[in-house]
């Protein structure tokens, strides 16, 4: 019996991109599930390449029968008793079973030699006549190898780690091991059959349709066909009704530490039938498989269910971060267009630049003397000039300042009610420039603006018929005007500009336009809001790309981990038993 060639994809090459796709597995952001959600892609991923891959290249290899229970159920003890000699430590120290250890017959070595199953752990020869390895000895990813003459060719063992045991390292090989098997040998005893996590992995055998038998161990006298009557119920239940149940009373072990040679024989008789039919080893192959397979897609669709939630915690701290700056350079915008930076400190130093007492008591019948009388008042003294182009540097980085660190803040408090991201808020607020770096960009943003203001004057006013008017004001005070007009200006001043900003603006405005005129005053002004504009929101998004650089993305996409999906399914859609096939392949 071999599988059917399956239509479109080819169902290995379709499973190992899979597989490849879960190993890159993952997700960020700690929500709810995501650890165990990260933890069954790796078993996805493990049990696709230690054991899927593997069984699907070569359906005709020995079947692999894990040996697996909680601790202390004695699983050490019925390994070495179905092969007659100790071969597995047993031991009162518990954790026992630290490194899985794999038995086979002499014959089938080939098949075991390679990473072809198992991969993930590395390989350790052991001579068939070595004694047991010490009981606790730590080496949790290696898998020993053992040739056993009393097994048949076609059947190995794998004692495995306890599924219970304190050590999580075990829990989590455990888990793998029975992921990577072609049949399961449940080992528990009379007093723990009915505890909760041996039925998670029974049910779990189920889902798969793995073969599995259940081993009951140390049932005292009088007491098996209750305790069976119950672990027949509870099989039935878990959907595993054609597993049999091998029971074992108590009774005392031999001198070798072994259980009598009559109480393994029935689980010896059902492994020895299973080896010696090349038919029923194909069909317990093939069922397994089909069942791992289905069960990995259906486990893979689940994870791309919590891929999407990734996603969306993603999108929503990205969003936290680029809403508190949108509203950050929002608020910026509005206190440098509305009038407020006028007042303090910059309408002082202006006051002082104009003399406005005079100037405003004459503005609206004397704009031509005014002017002529300002530009008499300012040649030589680029002084008061100067001291406005400070003053408005200095209350413009104030507020570049405040409104980076409040997006700052606002993100971070964002951050910190999603309860999702705290390494990487860590790493973002680490990475945010101190105080006073981010002092000196503002300080060198506004300079480098000013700058560009003197040269959108110089530029206008190289027009000869201007150029006599542009002296008389000097291309500092006419710049000094055009930045005190960006900041109660948007083209034109409103009645509300004007209650807001005063005469100042009003003056400004006069003045450029008798300089330059009413279009250009108008060019010039929104020019000079769009450069200042523009610098800010580079330095706003710089900022806020800090941020979103520390949120990684989940991967793979969930969309992409579907599409995965989809393919092997499609691949898959023929997966069946073709009973006319008798072809043995060999080991490579």
């Amino acid at each position: 019996m071999t599988l059917r060639p399956a239509p479109g994809p080819q169902l290995p090459q379709a499973l190992a991109a899979l597989g490849r796709a879960l190993g890159a597995l993952r997700l960020p952001y700690a929500l709810p599930g995501a650890a165990q959600a990260a933890d069954r892609g790796q078993l996805l991923a493990d049990q696709l390449a230690d054991y899927v891959l593997p069984r699907l290249a070569s359906m005709d290899a020995p079947l692999l029968g894990v040996i697996g229970g909680s601790t202390g159920a004695g699983k050490s003890t019925l390994v070495s008793s179905l092969v007659g000699r100790p071969v597995t430590a047993a031991s009162a120290i518990r954790p026992t079973t630290r490194r899985p250890a794999l038995l086979h017959a002499p014959s089938d070595a080939p098949w075991f030699e390679t990473d072809r199953i198992l991969g993930s752990l590395a390989r350790l020869r052991v001579a068939e006549d070595a004694p047991p390895s010490p009981a606790g000895q730590h080496t949790p990813r290696e898998l020993e190898l053992r040739a056993c003459s009393a097994l048949p060719a076609g059947l190995a063992l794998l004692d495995a780690p306890d599924i219970d045991s304190v050590v999580a390292e075990n829990r989590e090989l455990a888990a793998g091991l029975l992921a990577s098997a072609d049949m399961w040998v449940f080992v528990t005893t009379a007093a723990r059959y009915a505890d909760a996590v041996p039925w998670e992995h029974l049910r779990a055998a189920a889902q798969r349709q793995v073969t599995a038998a259940v081993v009951l161990d140390r049932v005292p006298p009088g007491a098996q066909g209750e305790v069976e009557a119950d672990l027949r119920r509870r099989l039935d239940a878990a959907g595993l009704t054609e597993a049999p149940i091998f029971t074992i009373p108590e009774t005392a072990l031999d001198p070798q530490g072994l259980l009598p040679a009559e109480a393994t024989a029935p689980v010896r008789h059902w492994l020895g039938a299973l080896a010696q039919d090349a038919a029923a080893r194909r069909a317990v192959a093939q069922r397994t498989l089909a069942g791992a397979i289905g069960s990995a897609l259906g486990q893979a669709e689940i994870l791309a269910v919590e891929i999407a939630a990734q996603e969306a915690e993603h999108a929503e701290l990205v969003q936290g971060a680029a809403s508190a700056h949108a509203q950050a350079l929002e608020r910026l915008a509005q206190a440098t267009a509305d009038g407020s930076l006028l007042r303090g400190e910059v309408l002082a130093r202006w006051q002082e630049f104009v003399g406005t007492g005079d100037l405003m008591r004459s503005l609206e019948s004397h704009i031509g003397r005014l002017r002529d009388r300002l530009g008499a008042a300012l040649r030589g003294r680029p002084a008061p000039a100067a001291r406005v182009e400070e003053a408005i540097e200095s209350s413009l980085v104030g507020l570049i300042v405040a409104e980076a660190q409040r997006a700052a803040m606002d993100t971070e408090r964002s951050w910190r009610r999603s309860a999702s991201a705290a390494p990487q808020l860590r790493a973002a607020l680490e990475a945010l420039p101190s105080h006073q770096a981010l002092e000196r960009q503002a300080i060198s943003l506004v300079r480098l603006w000013q700058g560009e203001v003197l040269a959108l004057v110089r530029a206008e006013g190289a027009d000869k018929r201007l150029t006599a008017r542009l002296v008389s004001l000097g291309v500092n005070g006419a710049g000094v005007l055009l930045m005190i007009l960006v900041f109660a200006h948007t083209g034109g001043l409103t009645g509300g500009e004007v209650g807001i900003a005063g005469g100042t603006a009003l003056l400004a405005q006069r003045l450029l336009e008798a300089v330059f005129g009413d279009q250009a005053m108008r060019t010039m002004t929104r020019r000079a809001r769009a450069d200042l504009t523009e610098r800010v929101q580079a330095l706003f998004a710089q900022q806020e790309g800090g941020f979103i650089q520390c949120l990684d993305a989940p991967v793979p996409a969930s969309q992409t981990l579907r599409a995965h999906v989809e393919q092997c399914r499609s691949a898959a859609q023929d997966l069946s038993l073709d009973p006319t096939s008798t072809t043995r392949q060999e080991p490579r």
